[in-house]
């Protein structure tokens, strides 16, 4: 199979998906329970598992190696963004029943601008092959703040997208169902698309740390994308099976940040004293795995002095 094969074939597979997931599996609004949650969790989990057997076996250990090393740090990464996505939907009051509709075209912007991101990455790269100190040190400085400061914050109140959204177009005081747009009598935007605006910011900012993350690991377009979109795609259903168990894993945001400064510190060394995909993969294993016990084994205490 080419890669033009590989190319039209991945991005029909996903476009089939996301209209299934809009005009059939919920076509009408609903609060996602747990179960359901966490079945899709575990069928896309599962759909990158056999993509990335598909890729080990069509195209060898090292590209299967590279896929899977830049699946698991980009859905590590996105984890982190649920806190985001909590505050935001906090913040806005979004009803539960359309928080799935808000996530899902923050998914379809999401990919259209990573694959800006990519190729403008991966484009840079190969011409410039001094960028990737800067990209390392980038991520390095991220994980420094990260350590110091759980996770991105934006100011929902004074954020300048939503200053200019309110100059060009009214917006309504409250939701209107599923509508991002209503006529009232002339087209007023919705909180619900202010909340989607936000939604996409925030994927602008996160991309800076996870997409030179995985131009650590490799230099392929389609394996840098294809990793992308199945852990952004699974991600909707991740924030609905963690989002209650969010506050459980309170360390994991230093594995993040540990996470970050090796895959930094991984890339400013690439040209001296280059690390094998499969330690780096391993490397990142650990790591989360460690964060995650040590929550589980040391809760974090509530206001009230509970567990």
């Amino acid at each position: 199979m080419n890669q033009i094969e590989l190319w039209v074939g991945f991005n029909l597979f996903v476009g089939l998906m996301l209209v299934l997931d809009l005009f059939v599996f919920n076509r009408r609004a609903h609060t996602a329970k747990l179960g359901e949650a966490l079945g899709w969790s575990a069928l896309w989990i599962g759909i990158a598992v056999v993509f990335g057997a598909l890729i080990y076996f069509c195209q060898g250990r090292a590209t299967g190696l590279e896929f899977a090393t830049g699946y698991v740090i980009e859905l590590s990464l996105s984890v982190d963004n649920l806190f985001i996505f909590i505050l935001i939907f906090t913040h806005f009051r979004v009803p539960e029943a359309q928080q799935h509709r808000v996530l899902f075209w923050g998914v379809v912007g999401a990919l259209v601008m990573r694959a800006i991101f990519i190729f403008a990455g991966v484009g840079l790269l190969r011409r410039f092959e001094w960028i990737i100190y800067p990209f390392g040190a980038l991520l390095v400085f991220s994980g420094i703040r990260l350590f110091r400061k759980h996770g991105a914050s934006i100011d929902l109140d004074n954020n300048f997208v939503l200053r200019w959204l309110r100059r060009v177009t009214p917006v309504t005081p409250d939701y209107r169902g599923q509508h991002f747009f209503v006529r009232d009598p002339g087209l007023s935007a919705t909180p619900l698309f202010v909340v989607l605006l936000v939604i996409e910011l925030t994927d602008v900012l996160f991309a800076t740390d996870s997409i030179p993350a995985i131009l650590a690991i490799t230099n392929k377009t389609f394996i840098i994308y294809s990793s992308n979109a199945l852990a952004i795609m699974g991600l909707r259903s991740m924030f609905f099976a963690l989002s209650g168990l969010m506050k459980v894993f309170h360390y994991l945001h230093y594995g993040l940040a540990m996470i970050l400064i090796f895959i930094g510190t991984k890339m400013m060394l690439a040209h001296y004293y280059p690390i094998p995909t499969g330690w780096a993969l391993a490397v990142v294993a650990v790591i989360l795995a460690v964060s995650v016990l040590a929550s589980v084994a040391n809760p974090k205490e509530d206001a009230t002095g509970q567990a």
